[in-house]
């Protein structure tokens, strides 16, 4: 296989995990090589036939049980959750180089890079997980997350916006003060790997913000004024509620506007 479509859609229709991860960093590992293809003249798949293993059980976000840092059990359930949201993360990243045809290559060159960096980050969580005894898919997890790939299947600004630059951006506000809790533990396995995971994600966030800003040339859009029409659109509730870490927010393509906006 050479072709970066083909590989997606082997991605998609996998039910293993391992063999989900295996694939995306063949991928990879074939764009670093010069083999890989970027031309299809193949449809587009609907975005429900995208497949998912069987675990973990998807629960909605008012279902999921709380969790406690204070407790191993806590920190467990903690860092199964975040596995979960690395996971989902691959098909993300998948998906919006699937589906949205027609931009420049180093689009897909792009969004294939962060695929096989979050499918690094699961696996990272996925071994701490094992050395406290617990493995990804023994607890349930978060439903919500693929919700917005699913409103925006055929919205590439509104992707975008959703989400690198607003649900990935929000673990730019929240990362810091939990590595500084797991810091104040002398837990240093956890916050090697949160460490890991935000300096990977500012670049990804920066990313969704450099191709936010060429599609909105691209269409006459002002980026500024899109942004804000976009999540409002979208975002349940309005919008996002701070506090916002406004220094790797702007490190990550954000704008003082629309900084100003999110805090007003």
């Amino acid at each position: 296989m050479k072709n970066i479509f083909e590989f997606a859609e082997a991605f998609f229709q996998l039910t293993d995990v391992d063999d989900k991860l295996a694939l995306t960093h063949q991928a990879w590992h074939t764009y670093t090589t010069g083999d890989l293809t970027f031309s299809s003249d193949q449809p587009v798949l609907p975005i429900d036939q995208v497949i998912f293993p069987e675990r973990p059980e998807l629960l909605a976000p008012r279902q999921m049980p709380r969790r406690k840092l204070t407790t191993p059990d806590g920190v467990a359930a903690f860092f199964h959750a975040i596995a979960h949201v690395e996971f989902v993360a691959i098909y993300l990243a998948w998906n919006i180089l699937y589906r949205f045809r027609g931009m420049p290559e180093q689009f897909y060159r792009d969004w294939l890079r962060v695929a096989d960096e979050e499918a690094q980050h699961f696996a990272l969580i996925r071994a701490h997980l094992r050395a406290m005894q617990l493995d990804y898919g023994d607890l349930p997890a978060h439903s919500g997350l693929w919700d917005h790939a699913k409103d925006t299947a055929d919205d590439l600004p509104g992707r975008l916006a959703m989400v690198p630059r607003c649900m990935e951006a929000r673990g730019l506000d929240v990362t810091p003060a939990l590595i500084e809790k797991f810091r104040a533990r002398g837990d240093d396995a956890s916050v090697a790997i949160l460490t890991r995971i935000l300096t990977d994600e500012v670049g990804h966030v920066e990313l969704g913000s450099y191709w936010f800003k060429f599609v909105c040339q691209q269409r006459g859009f002002d980026a500024e004024a899109k942004y804000r029409e976009l999540i409002d659109q979208y975002y349940v509730g309005g919008k996002p509620k701070g506090p916002f870490n406004r220094e790797l927010r702007k490190m990550a393509g954000f704008s003082d506007a629309e900084l100003d906006w999110l805090e007003c």
